[in-house]
């Protein structure tokens, strides 16, 4: 299962981070996502309407990789599987989260900063982790850092991802996806600005062919 996202997700290179207020912007979004050239969400629960987003996403789009992001209880990752994600992602590394999703069979990149954190991620079997946040954390030069003495352990970093240092990261072969806001801002989405939101992650989705192809 996780080898498959993983596979998934390399594929994608730049997974769109979503943070949306009202469930009815879902399916516009959706379109544009798709549209665009990047057919996945990691839909953040940081707001009342992340269940509902995921729910409709994963119904009108079945093509579309959706995930829950920012999940920081058990409670929470039971509600995204349920509503339709296909993974979840969280800001930090809650050991007891992380059990409970790999106990339930749910694919789970669990944030990480590190070299702590990194091998207690390892220690429960994964090799797939978020780094968060990233830009702060000390970016590129940290993740090539740390990659050294744990060579089986690949990356997601989001937090400071821009449209002009993505192409640096997505080079660095221990990256298996950058996570991103710049696509999906949250004033394109409030002035239902969509024909700029597929502008911009078609924008993306030419960077991550150029860097992978």
């Amino acid at each position: 299962m996780y080898e498959e996202l993983k596979a998934k997700f390399e594929k994608i290179g730049i997974i769109p981070v979503v943070v949306l207020e009202d469930a009815k912007d879902a399916h516009a979004l959706g379109e544009a996502l798709m549209n665009g050239g990047l057919p996945a969400a990691e839909v953040t629960f940081r707001t009342a309407a992340a269940e509902e987003v995921i729910r409709i996403l994963s119904k009108d789009f079945p093509d579309m990789l959706v995930g829950a992001g920012t999940v920081l209880t058990s409670e929470q990752a039971d509600r995204a599987m349920a509503a339709g994600a296909k993974f979840i992602v969280a800001p930090g590394f809650n050991p007891t989260v992380v059990k409970h999703c790999l106990e339930k069979g749910y694919p789970i990149t669990p944030g990480t900063q590190t070299p702590s954190e990194m091998e207690q991620a390892m220690e429960l079997g994964l090799d797939f982790v978020k780094f968060f946040p990233a830009e702060p954390a000390g970016g590129l030069s940290m993740i090539k850092a740390v990659a050294a003495p744990y060579t089986n352990l690949t990356f997601m970093p989001t937090g400071g991802i821009n449209k002009d240092n993505v192409r640096d990261y997505l080079a660095f072969k221990k990256i298996v996806a950058c996570g991103g806001t710049w696509m999906v801002k949250n004033d394109l989405i409030k002035a239902g600005d969509f024909a700029k939101v597929e502008e911009l992650t078609r924008q993306a989705a030419e960077i991550v062919k150029e860097v992978r192809s």
